[in-house]
């Protein structure tokens, strides 16, 4: 199914895939309103050559990370995220969740990956209220408000 945005005075088409989950589709297209007036070059499931595809990413055209900006929506394991901040050459790694239970992942987050891996603000988990869905209904997000979400540094 094919669904149209209007992120931050953006056209953006997004399909959702059998077996993806709307909340998926929409956790994208909030992550891509949020950040991509500070990562101009932000894409959409853009294949980047790793072993994982990106939910959102932007490449780096100036030396430094090869992405300094790396988003994971929903269900993501330790595994891949410790992997993204290791070997990945991630600047930020940020991820995702819609009313999430965030001290006991915040605490996972910071067990299953190294401090200095997560040193400089490196990793960030962004929780979505629980009715965002009906708060975004008309798919035309210029901005993500503050009261919309919360932000947690790993």
């Amino acid at each position: 199914m094919l669904h149209n945005f209007e992120l931050a005075g953006r056209r953006v088409r997004l399909w959702q895939r059998t077996g993806e989950t709307y909340g998926h589709v929409l956790m994208k297209a909030l992550g891509y309103a949020m950040f991509v007036g500070q990562y101009p070059s932000l894409q959409i499931e853009l294949r980047v050559g790793l072993r994982y595809k990106p939910d959102l990413v932007a490449l780096n055209e100036n030396g430094g990370a090869r992405f300094p900006f790396w988003g994971e929506c929903g269900v993501v394991s330790m595994r891949k995220v410790a992997w993204l901040l290791k070997h990945g050459d991630t600047g930020r790694l940020v991820l995702f969740k819609i009313n999430w239970s965030v001290p006991a992942f915040a605490r996972e987050l910071r067990e299953a990956v190294g401090e200095r891996y997560r040193e400089g603000r490196r990793l960030t988990l962004i929780n979505f209220v629980g009715d965002i869905a009906e708060r975004t209904a008309s798919r035309c997000i210029e901005r993500v408000p503050a009261g919309w979400f919360t932000q947690t540094e790993i």
